[in-house]
C-alpha cells in the first residue's frame, strides 16, 4: 500500500530548520567545556574559529550527501559508499562507541552541576558513584518505553540554551578585560600549539551536527533549505559558543574555572549571586539528563538494529511489549559503568576531557568516511563549479578530520585506534556467521 503524500505546508522552512540545527548544537556538549578549556585560556578562541571552519566544510559535505543520496540508511552508512561493506561496518561501530562514550561524558555533566547542591560529590569516587547512578536511572527511564524517554527529553529541551545564552549575552556587563588578559594564555604556549590543543575539545560541541541533516525529510525543498539551515545553524552556534566561553574568562580566574564542576553556574554566581547560580545549575543538570536520555535511547535502538541485522549478538535484538530494548539498554549501562570506573580522574573536568576526546575522534572517523563518500559521488553534481566546490570541501574536510584527530593525547589516540582495530576481527566474525546462516538456509531449502 502506497504512503500518502506528505503535506508540504507542514514541513519546515529555512528559518525553523535553522533553529532546529542550532538547538541540536547548543546543548549539553558545551556545559563543561569552559572548565576543560581553562588551562588553555583565551587562545582557545582560535580553536573555535578553526573548529567552525571545519564544521562549515563538513556542513557542505553533509548537505550534498543528503541531496545526492537520500536513500542511505543512516549517516554512518555513507562509508559503505566510500569503500565497501567493511568500511560501513567500521564507521557504524565507531559511531556506536562514540555515542555511548559521549553518553558517559554528558552524565558527568549532570554530576558536575549536581555538585552545586551536593558538594560531597566533588571527590573522584563520589562523582563516579553519582555518574553511575545517573546512567542507571536514565536506563530505567528508557526501559519504561520510548514514549516516556521521548517525553523526558522534550520536557528538558528548552532548558539547554538558558545557561549558555545568559552568560554569552549578559556576562559582558560584568566582563573584566584585565582578568581576561591574565587568562589569555596561562601556560604561555605558542599560538598554534594552543589552537591545536583546544581543537579536539572544542569540536565536541559540533558533534551531532549531522542529526540536523537526518531531518531533511521534514524540510521543504531540502536541496535548498538543508544547506542554508546547516550552514546558518553552525554560524549561529559558533557565535554563541565564542561569546559564552570568552565571557566566562572575563568573569573568573582560569585556575578556579579549571577546578569547577559547573562552570556556567560559577559564572552566573559571579553575575547575580548564588541563588540564581543554583537555578542555572538545575537547568543545566536537567538539560544534560534529557540529552543523555535521548542518546541512550538512540544508542539502544542502534544496538538493537545492529543485532537484528547480525552485527551484534542476537539477544540484543529483543524488545519487550512496550517497545523497549531492555537487553540492549542493560548491555550499554554495563559498558558505560565500566567506562566511568576506568576513566576516574583527579577532577571531573579531566575525566570529561578524556571521554570527549575518545568520542570525538571516533565521530571524526565517521565524518572522514562521509567526506570520502562525497568525493566518490561528486560526479553526480551537474554544475562544474558546484562539483569543484564539493570536491574541495570534501578534501579539506577529510584533512580537518585527520588534523583534529591527531591533535589528541597519544594515549587517547591509541585507545581510539584500538576500537578501530577491534572492528577487523569483529567484521570477520560477522561475515563468517552470515555465511553459516546462508549455508544453513540453503541446505534447508535444498
Amino acid at each position: 500500500m502506497s504512503q500518502p503524500p506528505v503535506d508540504e505546508e507542514r514541513k519546515l522552512g529555512p528559518v525553523l530548520a535553522t533553529l532546529l540545527m542550532v538547538g541540536n548544537l547548543v546543548g549539553s556538549g558545551i556545559f563543561l567545556l569552559p572548565a576543560t578549556l581553562a588551562s588553555i585560556g583565551g587562545v582557545s578562541l582560535f580553536g573555535w574559529i578553526a573548529g567552525a571552519v571545519g564544521a562549515l566544510l563538513l556542513a557542505v559535505v553533509f548537505s550534498a550527501l543528503v541531496v545526492l543520496r537520500p536513500d542511505v540508511d543512516g549517516v554512518a552508512d555513507y562509508a559503505r559508499i566510500a569503500a565497501g561493506r567493511y568500511a560501513g561496518f567500521q564507521s557504524g561501530f565507531a559511531y556506536w562507541v562514540s555515542n555511548w562514550t559521549g553518553t558517559v561524558a554528558i552524565a558527568l555533566a549532570v554530576t558536575g552541576y549536581l555538585t552545586v547542591f551536593l558538594p560531597i560529590l566533588r571527590s573522584p569516587l563520589a562523582s563516579a558513584g553519582a555518574t553511575i547512578a545517573v546512567i542507571w536511572l536514565l536506563t530505567l527511564v528508557n526501559a519504561l518505553g520510548p514514549r516516556i524517554a521521548g517525553k523526558f527529553g522534550g520536557w528538558t529541551l528548552a532548558l539547554g540554551a538558558l545557561p549558555v545564552a545568559a552568560v554569552g549575552l549578559l556576562g559582558w556587563f560584568w566582563f573584566d578585560p584585565s582578568l581576561y588578559a591574565r587568562n589569555w594564555n596561562p601556560t604561555g604556549r605558542p599560538l598554534l600549539e594552543g589552537t591545536q590543543a583546544s581543537l579536539l575539545l572544542i569540536f565536541w560541541a559540533y558533534t551531532g551536527m549531522e542529526s540536523g541533516i537526518v531531518a531533511a525529510s521534514v524540510v521543504r525543498r531540502p536541496e535548498r533549505n538543508v544547506p542554508i539551515a546547516t550552514i546558518a545553524g553552525v554560524l549561529i552556534a559558533t557565535v554563541i559558543f565564542i561569546l559564552a566561553t570568552s565571557a566566562i574568562l572575563g568573569l573568573t580566574h582560569a585556575a578556579e574555572l579549571g577546578r569547577s564542576n559547573a562552570p556556567f553556574a560559577l559564572a552566573i554566581g559571579r553575575m547575580f549571586g548564588p541563588a540564581l547560580a543554583a537555578a542555572v545549575a538545575a537547568c543545566a543538570m536537567l538539560k544534560a539528563a534529557g540529552t543523555a536520555s535521548g542518546i541512550t535511547l538512540l544508542t539502544a535502538e542502534t544496538t538493537r538494529a545492529s543485532a537484528a541485522t547480525g552485527y551484534f549478538p542476537a539477544f540484543l535484538a529483543r524488545v519487550d511489549r512496550r517497545g523497549a530494548s531492555i537487553n540492549a539498554l542493560v548491555f550499554l549501562a554495563v559498558l558505560e559503568t565500566a567506562t566511568v570506573l576506568l576513566t576516574i580522574s583527579p577532577t571531573l573536568g579531566r575525566q570529561f576531557q578524556t571521554l570527549i576526546d575518545i568520542s570525538t575522534i571516533l565521530t571524526l572517523v565517521m565524518y572522514g568516511w562521509c567526506a570520502i563518500a562525497a568525493l566518490r559521488i561528486s560526479g553526480k553534481v551537474a554544475s562544474p563549479k558546484a562539483r569543484l566546490g564539493l570536491r574541495a570541501s570534501a578534501v579539506l574536510s577529510l584533512g580537518f578530520c585527520v588534523w583534529t584527530s591527531v591533535s589528541s593525547d597519544l594515549t587517547l589516540l591509541l585507545v581510539s585506534l584500538g576500537f578501530l582495530v577491534l572492528t577487523v576481527p569483529l567484521w570477520l566474525g560477522v561475515r563468517a556467521a552470515n555465511r553459516a546462516k546462508t549455508a544453513a538456509a540453503t541446505g534447508v531449502q535444498g
